[in-house]
């Protein structure tokens, strides 16, 4: 399984529209982590910039993937394969020994 990095840029403005997808979006990213095929999903504080890390077998995969995102027909990917993917935790919380 190899790891990419997904730059999005994303529309200046925001149509009614766009809005009205950013529920499904969401819920699919969530079940994509839930997965272990999206790694990571940051947005950047002026919301024109997303940033994803995917697990996948090949830049077709990722592709894939994407075009299956409500939001895509607003998104411009670019992608990036990694040499490898560094991140802290799990996502699980710590465990206490107290």
């Amino acid at each position: 399984m190899n790891q990419y990095l997904v730059d999005l840029d994303l529309p200046i403005e925001m149509t009614e529209e766009f809005i009205a997808l950013i529920p499904e979006q969401r819920r699919q990213i969530n079940e994509l982590m839930s997965g272990g095929i999206v790694l990571s999903y940051a947005l950047s504080q002026d919301r024109t910039k997303v940033w994803a890390t995917i697990n996948a077998e090949s830049e077709l995969e990722v592709q894939e993937i994407l075009e299956s995102m409500p939001l895509i027909d607003y998104m411009e990917p670019t992608i990036y394969e990694l040499a490898f993917y560094n991140a802290t935790g799990n996502g699980l919380p710590a465990i206490s020994l107290n």
